[in-house]
């Protein structure tokens, strides 16, 4: 599906790929968590971060927000498994029923459901909207 950007995201985009020399695919503010979240290109997640974690510490400093990254994934459920990152999971199923929403199952560990649904469920509702954003993907189910 194709992403559409708006200016503000571009810019932010200019910036990671700027800072890492990895390459973005999609940028979302979120204003209500200071925090601005990448979507990585596969592969590129290391070139990313940088040594220790200093490419997206140094981008943090210069743009203000908390930056969080996603690596892309050629499926659906690869995708909704990265995105509910750094929580184990252990499968990710995708039910598709035709004229009715597309669900994915995600089997998150026990010890970390609070990870993958995050304070206020910030992480699963940024997962969601990734999902529906990059696969068409209405409802994100922890199981």
């Amino acid at each position: 599906m194709p992403v559409t950007l708006d200016d503000q995201a571009r810019r932010y985009i200019t910036a990671f790929e700027d800072a890492t020399e990895a390459t973005a695919l999609d940028c979302v503010v979120d204003d209500d968590h200071d925090r601005i979240v990448f979507v990585v290109k596969a592969g590129e997640m290391g070139q990313a971060i940088g040594p220790d974690g200093s490419r997206i510490r140094d981008l943090e400093a210069k743009l203000g927000h908390d930056i969080e990254l996603v690596e892309d994934a050629p499926t659906a459920k690869g995708f909704v498994a990265n995105a509910l990152a750094p929580a184990a999971v252990y499968n990710v199923t995708v039910s598709e029923v035709e004229g009715a929403d597309t669900v994915a199952y995600a089997e998150v560990d026990h010890d970390d459901r609070g990870v993958a649904i995050g304070e206020g469920g910030k992480n699963i509702e940024m997962a969601k909207h990734l999902a529906k954003r990059h696969y068409d993907v209405d409802d994100i189910q922890l199981t």
